[in-house]
């Protein structure tokens, strides 16, 4: 199912991203007004810093070292009509405020401190230092001061408020509209910059998931995503991501192909057993019935025969079932070897001595034609297995007269045996099919095999890491290669890494 716009990544990164833009273009703006009110103060406090010494030089205000109130009264009128900008007080020693030329009404403190007006009169660098606004209770401003009548001989200061109230009224109205517009416009820009180079750059990122989203929708809807190289040193962790889903869908795809090759199997298997396991129960079955029908008309020669092919079918049945259970336990692994050193050639001559008399009653030789003293590393009931089957089953497809030979030869750091027998081989077509379970070579089920001991033998070779093979020469030859010493060293090394 497909996700909608909004919930995309790319959708919700560009959401993000504008919220983001926006907080931080509202912060920057705010503190870019901060900082223009900030040296806009500094400047005006640096410019204007002697601007009440150069008051009380220039308008008189001191005769005989003496202060001219009518003068400063007089300077209040005149300032008040030239320059509204700024406010004038009239201090004492202790920063009470004597006269000034504000507003009566406005004046809300009768003193300012003193702190900012001796730091800006030893340290007239220290700028913007603000002070005292006699209008507020708590609202500071830039200031000039100079002390009256002289520095020498001081009564009280002259302190000129820079920014005062006229001031302050008339940048409300001309400068908030206009820096309100300025910081508007250009938080757009840098918005709509921003945002689209953003944009951009999210699309070339998330354009990959998208096409990785696009793989795991076709691989849901039952569609093989194409395969991606595995990106070794190159790309970033998205190629990395698509390349190793690509390469975990091939994998899924091909263990569900095994998974339903598996259950094909099993239907055949259940199919299969289900017949083998009819015939011997329906031949039992017959047999008994037909004891117990005809039980007085039958003689004690045709009840013994009766009675002996029961039981030749129970046996039967017997081996078939355990067989299963034999194979079940190889395919599920729950049968492991225990592998330990030993000489093959010892096994192959106990092996040959208990079924020689089978041999002999079917007519057949068995003879070791060749042996070498090579040793392997192997699970010798394992092994006993695997020859029992083999020679039983070279006895009964040999003819009678014939020989069977059996070989024991170093190669591939193991050994190899053979078991030749001198029937008529194997067809080319059932070569392939050979050691699946219950497969029947034509002309095979006359002996009363399920076909399951090839199978049994082919997985336990395999467990033990070795080889069971056939081929066809004047006969059918079954050879099993198992690994020696240093084979089985080194490939249970390998197991290790591997695990």
């Amino acid at each position: 199912m497909a996700l909608s716009v909004f919930r995309t990544l790319y959708a919700r990164l560009a959401i993000g991203l504008f919220l983001l833009l926006l907080v931080v273009g509202g912060l920057f703006t705010f503190l870019s007004l901060a900082s223009v009110r900030e040296y806009s103060a500094a400047v005006s406090q640096q410019l204007n810093r002697d601007l009440a010494r150069n008051l009380v030089s220039d308008r008189n205000l001191v005769t005989d070292g003496k202060l001219n109130l009518d003068a400063l009264k007089h300077l209040f009128e005149l300032y008040m009509n030239i320059n509204p900008s700024i406010e004038i007080y009239l201090l004492d020693r202790d920063g009470r405020i004597l006269s000034y030329s504000a507003d009566p009404d406005k004046i809300k403190r009768n003193r300012v401190s003193l702190a900012p007006i001796r730091t800006l009169l030893e340290t007239p660098e220290a700028y913007p230092l603000p002070g005292d606004d006699p209008r507020s209770h708590d609202r500071r401003k830039v200031f000039s001061v100079t002390p009256v009548p002289s520095a020498d001989n001081p009564t009280g200061y002259l302190y000129v408020v820079l920014r005062g109230e006229e001031y302050d009224l008339a940048e409300s109205l001309v400068h908030s509209d206009r820096l309100l517009q300025m910081g508007a416009g250009a938080l757009a820009v840098s918005l709509c910059v921003g945002l689209l180079a953003g944009l951009v750059f999210f699309r070339l990122l998330t354009r990959r998931l998208s096409r990785l989203t696009e793989r795991v929708e076709a691989f849901d809807s039952g569609m093989s995503p194409g395969q991606s190289p595995v990106l070794v040193g190159k790309g970033d962790d998205i190629d990395y991501l698509t390349a190793r889903f690509d390469q975990m869908a091939g994998r899924i795809a091909a263990q569900l192909d095994l998974l339903k090759d598996k259950d094909a199997q099993r239907r055949q298997l259940v199919a299969q057993v289900s017949h083998d396991l009819r015939t011997p129960l329906a031949s039992i079955q017959g047999y008994l019935e037909a004891l117990r029908l005809k039980h007085d008309s039958l003689s004690d020669d045709e009840r013994a025969r009766f009675l002996g092919v029961a039981l030749a079918e129970t046996h039967r049945l017997g081996r078939l079932v355990e067989e299963l259970f034999e194979l079940a336990a190889l395919d599920a692994r729950e049968k492991q070897p225990t592998a330990e050193p030993f000489v093959v050639a010892e096994l192959l001559h106990d092996v040959v001595q208990k079924h020689r008399p089978e041999a002999e009653r079917a007519g057949v030789s068995l003879a070791i034609v060749d042996v070498s003293p090579a040793r392997v590393v192997a699970d010798i009931a394992m092994t006993e297995r695997v020859l029992d089957n083999l020679i039983s089953n070279a006895i009964d497809h040999s003819p009678g007269g014939s020989e069977v030979t059996l070989r024991v030869a170093g190669r591939d750091e193991g050994a190899e045996i053979t078991v030749a027998d001198a029937g008529p081989g194997i067809a080319a077509a059932d070569m392939d099919h050979l050691f699946e379970p219950f497969y029947q070579a034509p002309g095979a089920s006359r002996l009363g095999h399920a076909g399951l001991g090839l199978a049994i033998a082919q997985r336990m070779v395999s467990l033990q890491r070795g080889r069971l093979s056939v081929r066809n020469d004047q006969g059918a030859v079954f050879s099993v290669w198992l690994p020696g010493a240093s084979e089985a060293a080194g490939g249970a090394g390998n197991e290790s890494t591997a695990l």
